[in-house]
């Protein structure tokens, strides 16, 4: 068993096994701004600590930039078939987000996460890929992401435009141009029904969650101005009166900070792991994609090979001169069409399994994220109440005057 110890938000720690429990630990961490303008990216230390006899030592660190990551997902994405691998963080188009505080640390956070369910699961963790990603020096890595040829070179950066691909061939079905075939199964229409309604299920509560950090942000800002506008006020009056206003002042814009702080702890707490479970939900719906194209295969080649077959026998009765040259393409033609029944029998087995670890994983983390959401509105709504609480005998003093 492979022990991967990490806090909610997906940071490793050391790890605290008995040394006869074999571990994989790792953390992404130190976000660095390196090189100008167009040519500026962020690299981040990666640590990995394990006890593993296949790795250089108990610790390695290394530096990786965000295109090593995806080069790590797109290996493991075309070796592991019917494996939902891991979503990556989406890249930021707009310059002045790209390297702002708070996106540099939104990234950090879900690559960690990103590498760590790498590491936590039983068959990618054994990947010779993640070893070199976590122990090749950056010259090796560099060389290895320009050596990328065929199809790691024509993915494209989008799981779902390879989905979108199998969806268009409904256009040459409507033009009569191919025969669909399409798998038939209860079990699997209802798994991609499900994965259709979980996705815009959590596209809205996600989109949702981005209007409540934002309305704390906006609401933060908005006692902020209140406090000093307050404050400037009490600086008119005198007395009691001057006293009061500068302290309402005061208390608004320390509630501004509390509810900006609570803003981000929304947004990396709750909004975040629900924008994350909305690409992982875009990442099984390649690998759907994958298992289409993989009974697609499977049926073309069984179809072609039955034709050939009924031809080898065709000659064989006219004792053609041929019969010999068409076993042979008969022959490596079944072999070939074995092999894919086979590789489409292990993307069903695999897919099977992988929907359960993943509904298991979503339970627990959707329950972390909601469980935060609740205690974070709960201080707030306290820290608030509290805050006005305090000045209602100092008004009242004021009012009553």
């Amino acid at each position: 068993m492979i022990a991967t110890q990490r806090s909610v938000s997906g940071s490793s720690q050391s790890p605290r096994s008995p040394s006869s429990q074999t571990y994989l630990s790792v953390s992404v961490t130190d976000p660095v701004k390196l090189g100008n303008g167009v040519q500026a990216y962020i690299s981040y230390r990666v640590i990995t600590k394990t006890n593993l006899p296949e790795y250089q030592g108990p610790e390695k660190i290394v530096i990786r930039r965000y295109s090593d990551f995806v080069w790590l997902r797109d290996r493991l994405f075309e070796k592991y078939k019917g494996i939902f691998i891991p979503p990556l963080p989406e890249k930021s188009a707009v310059e002045k987000f790209r390297f702002s505080a708070e996106f540099i640390e939104m990234r950090r956070q879900a690559l960690d996460i990103f590498v760590n369910r790498i590491a936590s699961h039983h068959e990618l963790q054994q990947s010779e890929d993640l070893r070199t990603f976590l122990q090749a020096d950056e010259e090796t890595m560099e060389r290895l992401r320009s050596q990328e040829t065929g199809i790691f070179k024509k993915k494209p950066t989008d799981f779902m435009q390879i989905f979108k691909d199998v969806q268009s061939k409904v256009s040459d079905v409507v033009l009569g141009k191919e025969k669909p075939v399409e798998e038939s199964n209860p079990e699997y229409e209802k798994l991609k029904h499900y994965i259709f309604e979980l996705e815009n299920h959590l596209a809205e509560a996600q989109k949702h969650a981005y209007r409540l950090v934002k309305r704390h942000r906006e609401l933060g800002q908005s006692l902020s101005d209140f406090g000093k506008a307050v404050k400037l006020l009490g600086a008119c009056e005198g007395n009691s009166l001057g006293k009061a206003f500068s302290e309402l002042g005061t208390k608004s814009e320390t509630l501004s900070v509390k509810l900006q702080k609570e803003a981000h702890q929304l947004l990396m707490n709750f909004e975040e792991p629900l924008k994350d479970y909305v690409r992982a939900v875009q990442s099984i719906k390649a690998t759907i994609a994958e298992r289409a194209n993989a009974f697609r295969r499977q049926c073309e080649l069984a179809e072609t090979t039955k034709l050939k077959e009924i031809n080898l026998n065709k000659l064989t009765l006219m004792r053609s001169d041929k019969v010999g040259e068409a076993e042979i393409e008969y022959q490596e033609l079944k072999v070939e069409s074995e092999e894919a029944t086979r590789m489409f029998e292990i993307i069903v087995r695999l897919m099977n399994e992988e929907i359960v670890r993943f509904q298991e994983q979503k339970t627990l983390d959707m329950g972390i994220a909601f469980h935060e959401f609740a205690k974070g509105q709960a201080r707030l709504a306290n820290g608030i109440a509290n805050a006005w609480r305090s000045l209602i005998p100092k008004l009242e003093v004021c009012s009553s005057s």
